[in-house]
């Protein structure tokens, strides 16, 4: 620990991180290792979405007055932001305004992974919008 009380850097692994997907089976998973790291101003989450899996068919939501960045690791991702929709692919960053109702999904047959990042709130305002995406 430091002369402030709080240690200079903490490691976690995997398991030590939420699974937020653990709920839906078949839908990959979304750790959340903010409070696994004990992150004060970072908010950072790691997501595997197998094939066919994500938001199409659903909700989408939005966190108002919150950004996130999207960062892709690998596979492409489909986006649907707002009216827009687009593919994003390996090392490449999506930045979505709080404003702005997102889903996201595998269209793919190959697994993707990618990192989502936003800054830390202790309680994120979320807005779901119900048949966001409807299924093609």
């Amino acid at each position: 620990m430091t002369s402030s009380g709080i240690d200079p850097y903490t490691v976690a692994s995997r398991e030590d991180a939420l699974d937020i997907m653990a709920e839906y089976p078949g839908y990959g998973e979304q750790r959340w290792y903010t409070e696994a790291v004990a992150a004060e101003q970072v908010s950072f989450a790691w997501r595997r979405m197998p094939p066919r899996t994500g938001g199409r068919g659903s909700y989408g939501h939005r966190h108002p007055g919150q950004e996130e960045v999207y960062f892709v690791i690998s596979g492409v991702v489909t986006f649907k932001i707002d009216d827009d929709v687009f593919a994003a692919g390996p090392q490449m960053a999506v930045r979505i305004g709080g404003d702005a109702f997102r889903s996201l999904h595998n269209d793919t047959d190959d697994e993707v992974q990618l990192l989502i990042f936003s800054p830390r709130l202790d309680e994120p305002p979320t807005e779901l919008q119900d048949e966001f995406w409807p299924s093609t």
